[in-house]
């Protein structure tokens, strides 16, 4: 009898999601993560290289689902394939077995270096682009946080007051054009 076929997938934000990352394989158990992939405390990473035992197999999108630095990659394909456990990276279309050849470890070690080095170099453009804002003369009034407010002060202080006096919340944002959510932001 063969082993489990275990996914494991992983989004950064909780405005993605996880459903194109393993979608159409046939998985007996899924781990999803919900946090960046820099860092170690990835709570379902640390459950599935814990229920994984001799004989499952580990699907994954790609390597950069599992790990954002060539050392963390590593270090959890060598914990998986020491247990016994496949690895595939579904993108990639490269498993691991923990015999594996020489030319399977350099496609590892090169393909983990190309997605560490893409991060590096997104994270430096972000870096770019918020220091290009912050010097920008017009912009330099405005933190860095995120868009501007929709209503103006007169506006907010309206909202305020109408919501004070008991008007219906739902009735007050749908004539300010704004959601509920951002209704109860503006009171706060």
């Amino acid at each position: 009898m063969g082993g489990q076929r275990i996914g494991y997938t992983r989004v950064s934000t909780v405005d993605q999601n996880t459903e194109r990352q393993l979608d159409g394989l046939a998985l007996d158990r899924v781990f999803e993560d919900g946090v960046s992939g820099k860092g170690a405390n990835r709570p379902a990473l640390k459950d599935m290289l814990d229920f994984a035992c001799n004989g499952d197999e580990a699907l994954v999108h790609s390597m950069d689902r599992l790990a954002r630095n060539l050392a963390d990659l590593r270090n959890s394909v060598k914990q998986l394939t020491n247990n016994g456990v496949k690895v595939t990276f579904v993108k990639e279309s490269l498993t691991f077995t923990g015999e594996d050849s020489p030319m399977a470890n350099l496609m590892l070690n090169i393909m983990g270096a190309v997605a560490e080095f893409e991060r590096q170099l997104m994270l430096e453009r972000q870096k770019e682009g918020i220091a290009k804002i912050l010097a920008d003369s017009d912009q330099r009034a405005m933190k860095y946080a995120g868009r501007r407010p929709k209503l103006s002060a007169s506006r907010i202080e309206e909202l305020k007051e109408r919501v004070q006096a008991g008007g219906n919340k739902s009735e007050i944002a749908k004539g300010l054009k704004i959601s509920r959510a951002s209704l109860y932001e503006y009171i706060k």
